[in-house]
């Protein structure tokens, strides 16, 4: 890797900003790494000649003392934000092609700030997955290796290519989306920062949908204070989504390095689980002992409903899917299958557009919401949720400012090792973030440790609604103390 590509976010903008190195120098470094880099699979597409003419205009309006906060900062977008004139398919055959004459509103902010566009990175399919394995593109390969082995691994799920980028310095940030922990749990698995924030803190206008009220956009990156940065630009409120808040956006930046002496930071007993690896309970041990150190004060609280968290997630969200991908039927956009007549036409169109893990999911997601059945799975699990959501809510109310757990129940894994003839263990891998997702609150992921095989292990801070501010400064404690993992460039 270049000098250029190893500089943080913060520092990259600190040159930029004193000129030490232009706009167009920084964006080219990047350009070139990713192309050395193309083995892991983490774009589905390169913007080379969009990223030139942005990085141009970063330099000019550098020049006249006009740049924004992400001025000629070089990021990468996941496949699931739609950006105007460029290719956008949530890496989907069903969407093969498609290029979108609108920009989603978060790119846009991003756009807006001055950020430079180096492509798409590749994701799982319409975001369902934890692996990175579903993709249409063909899955992404971890920059990190297990000590003295080969064997590719994955980088999680579904924002894995955006975190791959990220670890591999092929960017020096990246959007994602978490629907269940696609955010975090990639975060973990290589070493960078991902933050989900509070369902209605970034704007869901322009994402391809996979569960509506669950889906949250947030950013990766290297560094805690990296990721704040971004999601100031990210965030904010937005006419064209109801579901997102008319709030103010703090400035993110100033809360990192701030003490956390006399928070009281919760340890859920729930999420000490039967068969959990020595070394997860062994960072998540050193974490409490670093917030401690640091001032702040633990203590012990319980989440019920915790138990009921995955199965309830794994009704809800397949049945928004289910919903949602109604509309790719071969008419409108994207691909179409020719058949016999129109009903012929949607099931060859589904059946071929469509891969496996998605389809699984639709299926259930129709079930679940059919007559006789939507009581007793649908109706039912929308109960838990609110239950889960209590659970947080009581435990706030104590005085309890943030939780501290596991991030993922293991480090990542070989490619193809998992959910082969069994999807639900697949879907273990979101155990310790689906309830965020359920009770809609912030949650970020941070780099703590190396396990026995040379892989990065990952603590996850769970806050309160809108306290995202919180979150920044406790996991700058974590980042401090642990140090910092980058892989053996070894692609």
């Amino acid at each position: 890797m270049s000098e250029l590509t190893s500089l943080t976010l913060a520092e990259a903008r600190d040159g930029l900003k004193k000129k030490t190195f232009s706009a167009v120098e920084l964006s080219g470094a990047h350009l070139v790494a990713i192309d050395k880099a193309r083995s892991l699979n983490a774009f589905v597409l390169q913007t080379p000649e969009r990223a030139a003419d942005m990085a141009k205009a970063s330099d000019a309006r550098i020049a006249a003392g006009k740049a924004g906060p992400l001025e000629g900062i070089p990021l990468a977008i996941k496949d699931m934000f739609c950006t105007a004139g460029v290719r956008s398919t949530a890496c989907s055959h069903i969407l093969d092609n498609f290029v979108p004459t609108y920009e989603s509103t978060v790119t846009s902010q991003l756009w807006r700030d001055g950020a430079v566009l180096l492509g798409k990175t590749n994701c799982d399919e319409f975001a369902m997955g934890s692996s990175n394995e579903t993709s249409y593109f063909g899955p992404v390969h971890s920059p990190w290796r297990r000590k003295g082995s080969n064997t590719p691994l994955t980088p999680g799920g579904s924002s894995g290519g955006s975190a791959a980028a990220v670890a591999a310095h092929l960017c020096l940030g990246a959007t994602g989306t978490d629907t269940g922990g696609s955010i975090r749990q990639p975060a973990a698995f290589t070493g960078t920062v991902g933050i989900k924030p509070t369902y209605g803190r970034c704007s869901r206008w322009g994402i391809v949908a996979f569960a509506s009220s669950l889906d949250q956009a947030g950013p990766f990156a290297r560094r805690v204070r990296d990721a704040a940065i971004l999601l100031r630009s990210m965030a904010g409120p937005d006419d064209k989504d109801t579901t997102c808040v008319d709030r103010a956006v703090p400035d993110y930046e100033t809360a990192v390095g701030k003490s956390v002496k006399g928070l009281r930071i919760g340890i859920p007993k729930e999420y000490r689980l039967d068969g959990m690896p020595a070394e997860i309970e062994k960072i998540w041990e050193q974490g409490r002992a670093w917030l401690k150190g640091a001032g702040a004060e633990l203590v012990d609280v319980s989440l019920p409903h915790t138990k009921y968290a995955l199965p309830a997630y794994y009704i809800v969200a397949p049945a928004e899917a289910s919903s949602n991908l109604a509309r790719y039927d071969g008419v409108r956009y994207g691909l179409r299958v020719p058949g016999r007549d129109i009903i012929d036409m949607y099931e060859k169109t589904r059946s071929d557009g469509f891969g496996a893990e998605v389809r699984r999911r639709v299926m259930i997601g129709t079930y679940v919401l059919s007559a006789g059945y939507y009581d007793a799975y649908y109706l039912r699990a929308q109960k838990v949720r609110s239950l889960i959501k209590k659970d947080f809510e009581d435990c706030f109310k104590t005085g309890v400012h943030a939780m501290l757990t596991p991030a993922t129940p293991s480090a990542a894994f070989g490619l193809g090792e998992k959910g082969g003839a069994d999807p639900v263990e697949m879907y273990l891998n979101d155990v310790f973030t689906v309830t965020v997702n359920m009770a809609g609150l912030p949650a970020i992921a941070v780099p703590a440790g190396l396990d026995a095989q040379g892989l990065p292990l990952g603590l996850q801070l769970i806050g309160r609604p809108f306290d995202e501010e919180t979150l920044f400064s406790l996991a700058a404690v974590i980042e401090q103390a642990a140090g910092q993992f980058s892989p053996q460039p070894w692609w």
